[in-house]
């Protein structure tokens, strides 16, 4: 048996193997995305993200100065569209964060701060595959410049400050009941008579 021959069944072998014990590991505990991945998945998912970011990805600097208004505009644009995964102090402490899986990544941490801005910026324009981090570039130097602006805002994470996490919630999205009771307040304050629900 040649050298090469050896080597192919080798390698078909380990790539067997490997996918028994996968298939073993999701037989014996499931698919929930309640579980939190062990350190095996998670180094190997690191891994993998860090080379699915091309090289000249990686080492791109921002065209947006990380001015204090970057900045600002970063926490508004987090606030509104990131939070509800993310949650406003990027814990990732949420009911959708965590009700993924993986969990969404506390953003403060080094895991996240030790990303190159470049590798930040792609994952926010590209998102992550086989994660509930979606792509929110859309090829438009707008989308590219809040995109940037929130690489600025996640540097900033670990220094927000309690005054700046009070705005946040003002302008996280609201759920339709919430829009309801402000409402009925409104109309209470104003002395006006509730509206009944719309008769079909």
């Amino acid at each position: 048996m040649s050298r090469l021959t050896r080597g192919v069944i080798v390698g078909a072998a380990a790539v067997v193997l490997a996918a028994l014990v996968a298939l073993a590991l999701v037989v014996s505990r499931g698919v929930s995305a309640r579980d939190t991945p062990g350190r095996l998945e998670m180094f190997v998912a690191r891994r993998v993200r860090h080379l699915a970011i091309p090289r000249g990805a990686r080492e791109t600097t921002s065209p947006v100065p990380a001015t204090p208004a970057a900045v600002v505009e970063g926490l508004r644009h987090f606030a509104d569209h990131c939070a509800s995964c993310h949650a406003n102090d990027g814990s990732g402490d949420t009911a959708f964060g965590r009700g993924l899986y993986p969990k969404p990544p506390d953003l403060r941490l080094t895991d996240t701060q030790s990303l190159s801005d470049g590798e930040l910026f792609s994952i926010i324009e590209n998102g992550i595959r086989f994660t509930g981090m979606p792509a929110f570039g859309d090829g438009t130097e707008k989308a590219a410049a809040d995109s940037w602006m929130l690489v600025h805002f996640v540097r900033h994470l670990p220094k927000l400050t309690p005054d700046e996490l009070a705005e946040m919630a003002t302008l996280n999205p609201k759920m339709p009941e919430e829009f309801r009771q402000e409402e009925a307040i409104r109309q209470f304050l104003e002395g006006e008579a509730p509206k009944g629900p719309a008769r079909k």
